[in-house]
């Protein structure tokens, strides 16, 4: 029975399913109730005259996210025999230990590399970051050693998933902002106790979205992006002034709205792929069988002793939240076309049937 491809009606769900569908695959998109309204009324495959529209063959009904763990789900997916595309969503709704012990369906990936994103982890994205000797930002081990410009990453209090951040270049504004935040409730004491400090890197940021292939045993770079966020992409678009009146009343906050597509000089290729293998080589030894697919780099081209330095800030090990990616070059510079990355994955799951390989690409 031919595979089908799955994933979560969140996050990326629309490319995930254009790109299987171009590549001959049924889509399945599995929703919330209240949230099934993109991929059920405007997305989903139908006959436009004697032409197919859309790229949703079905939709999965949940009270709940979590609930894609239970037997109805589990049974109606492995029906279908699929292959399910993991994204951020996936991970904050569901969770690791569901994800890791309960959810019985082939996922494209490493499931267990998905809990290294969380920062609070046991050998998470900074502990592969140090023993693969990737280029991030210089950690201060407490408040009262602060004696630099410094950014403190704490989770936010109700979006545990998200993280709220504050500058200080001293231990007294460090306990200065930090109360302000505790007072209006927007971080907790017991989050701040295990906030992340480090050195603050002015550069100019971007996303570095590349895929690993076990079967060809590549790495390829398809696209960069940057984030837009709200409302902190309202306070960088009016004049320093404004914004000193805009602050008296409101506060930034980077809730991911969007993305660009962009691009970066050919001679900064060379140290983008570089952290890209370091990263691919220790998580092979630390998580076994390493990266499968998709994985992305956020970061910033600094200048550091009169050059430039991408220094890495966060890693992601899943489907990237930015279906733009197709619009920069580099897919086509490597494929001679452009590739959203839903149709890479399903590329790299068809040349593993073909190769009778498809436990290398799944776990």
């Amino acid at each position: 029975m031919k595979h089908s491809i799955s994933t979560l009606g969140s996050h990326s769900a629309l490319d995930v399913s254009e790109g299987a569908k171009k590549e001959g695959f049924n889509t399945i998109v599995v929703c919330q109730k209240g949230r099934e309204f993109p991929y059920l009324n405007y997305y989903k495959t139908r006959k436009r005259g004697k032409k197919e529209i859309g790229v949703i063959d079905e939709v999965l009904l949940l009270n709940n996210f979590k609930d894609i763990t239970g037997h109805s789900a589990i049974s109606y997916l492995k029906n279908k025999n699929s292959i399910f595309v993991p994204n951020r969503s996936f991970s904050v709704y569901v969770g690791y230990d569901a994800i890791e012990n309960n959810f019985q369906i082939p996922i494209f990936g490493n499931r267990k590399l998905l809990r290294a994103e969380e920062r609070d982890s046991k050998n998470n994205q900074y502990d592969l970051m140090e023993k693969a000797g990737m280029n991030y930002p210089k950690q201060i081990s407490s408040p009262e050693k602060i004696n630099s410009l410094s950014i403190i990453k704490v989770n936010e209090a109700e979006r545990k998933y998200e993280r709220s951040f504050f500058l200080a270049s001293s231990y007294e504004e460090y306990k200065k902002k930090s109360l302000e935040l505790i007072s209006n409730k927007k971080i907790t004491e017991k989050d701040l106790a295990t906030a992340r400090i480090e050195e603050f890197v002015l550069g100019t940021h971007f996303n570095f979205n590349f895929f690993y292939s076990p079967i060809h045993e590549e790495i390829e770079l398809l696209g960069i992006d940057m984030r837009r966020q709200t409302n902190l992409d309202g306070f960088l678009r009016i004049p320093a002034d404004v914004q000193l009146q805009v602050l008296k009343h409101k506060q930034p906050v980077n809730i991911e709205a969007g993305h660009v597509a962009c691009t970066i000089r050919e001679s900064l290729l060379k140290e983008a792929y570089n952290q890209a293998e370091k990263l691919v080589d220790v998580t092979s030894k630390e998580y076994s069988p390493g990266i499968i697919g998709p994985f992305a780099l956020q970061g910033a081209i600094e200048e550091k002793n009169g050059k430039e330095q991408l220094t890495i800030f966060d890693i992601s090990f899943r489907m990237p939240g930015s279906p733009g990616t197709r619009f920069t070059p580099y897919s086509e510079y490597l494929f001679q076309e452009s590739l959203s990355f839903g149709r890479r994955i399903a590329i790299e799951i068809k040349d593993a049937e073909k190769n009778k390989e498809i436990n290398l690409v799944t776990t």
